[in-house]
């Protein structure tokens, strides 16, 4: 394949996050991440629609690598809670996402479904399964970017778009003091269905697909006072192609209102892939995170991501801000607030 012309660091930028989305595609796209997870679980996996068992709408926005033209910009509104107040066991979820990384850009919407089982007859144990469908837009303009030789096939001419079906499924344990959950998203790339799709609408690029990711998350919650608990979360990435991503993270809550924490994202090698004999580094990052609740029903959230990869040099870090309310009648009492 061709290289963009530009400078190094645009190079670099670009080139990291296209392959890392697809070796073979090279326009392919990666899922978004936020920083945030813990505060937007719905997003990895369908299973956690309706956990709060009430009414909870939030939005998220996201600037990464700032000062970097070209750089991903990421926004997500999102409502869940129960459709039967008295058992709990049915959760939905709808979710609206728009992402934007140099020419490339997507739009997707998806609802999802948890059906959550109850374990004990306290309810402080639930299993839920959990499916969410919906629809993608991606799309590049290539007019953005410039080959080295002016006549590489796999950039389009002008604006490319594609229209693709969206199917996840995923699984969610909790209890009062831990959770565990293991979900996988974008189950129809590369199915039948879409490979149709492809064949039979001309419009079809082959080069914006999503890839398959699996997602791993685990958590837990402890008292060390009245006024201080601890939650220590992880959450791994895989997508088969690229690097396994992991993050991990550990927050302070204090009195039940205030959250202050930090993280470390990084890769991992869990096993050998193609990517290990290319010159692409790792994304490493230290996050640091705060949680506010204005109110028991309203709170605020920010993150900063400090680089310490080889994008340090080139950029100011990452923004991420969350806001989230809840509405309607309030859950059950139980062991310990929600804080999953």
């Amino acid at each position: 394949m061709n290289f963009l012309k530009g400078s190094n660091w645009y190079k670099m930028v670009m080139f990291s996050c296209l392959f890392f989305a697809g070796r073979s595609q090279v326009k392919a796209q990666q899922n978004i991440q936020f920083s945030q997870y813990i505060f937007n679980t719905m997003s990895v996996n369908p299973a956690y629609a309706g956990y709060k068992e009430e009414w909870f709408a939030q939005m998220a926005l996201r600037n990464q690598w700032v000062g970097l033209p070209g750089a991903p910009k990421t926004g997500q509104v999102s409502i869940d809670g129960i459709l039967d107040p008295q058992t709990t066991k049915h959760g939905v979820g709808l979710q609206i996402t728009s992402d934007q990384l140099g020419a490339q850009s997507s739009t997707s919407i998806t609802l999802n479904y948890a059906y959550r089982l109850q374990l004990d007859a306290a309810d402080t144990r639930r299993l839920s399964f959990g499916l969410g469908v919906g629809v993608a837009q991606y799309s590049i303009n290539g007019s953005e970017l410039t080959t080295v030789d002016g006549s590489d096939q796999a950039v389009p001419a002008g604006n490319s778009s594609n229209l693709v079906p969206d199917f996840r499924a995923g699984i969610y344990y909790t209890t009062p003091y831990w959770y565990i959950g293991l979900s996988a998203l974008n189950l129809l790339n590369n199915s039948n269905a879409v490979n149709d799709y492809r064949l039979n609408n001309s419009a079809y690029s082959d080069d914006i697909v999503q890839t398959r990711h699996v997602y791993f998350i685990a958590g837990a919650l402890a008292n060390v006072s009245p006024d201080l608990r601890l939650r220590p979360s992880i959450m791994i990435r895989e997508d088969f192609l690229g690097p396994t991503n992991a993050d991990f993270n550990l927050m302070a809550i204090f009195s039940d209102r205030i959250w202050f924490g930090a993280g470390y994202r990084t890769s991992l090698k869990l096993f050998k892939k193609e990517y290990e004999n290319t010159d692409v580094s790792s994304q490493a990052a230290i996050i640091g995170i705060a949680q506010f609740y204005v109110n028991e029903r309203f709170r605020i959230g920010y993150s900063y991501d400090y680089a310490v990869s080889k994008l340090q040099g080139y950029q100011s870090g990452t923004h991420e801000l969350t806001v989230g309310i809840a509405f309607g009648k309030a859950p059950k009492a139980s062991i310990c607030p929600r804080v999953f």
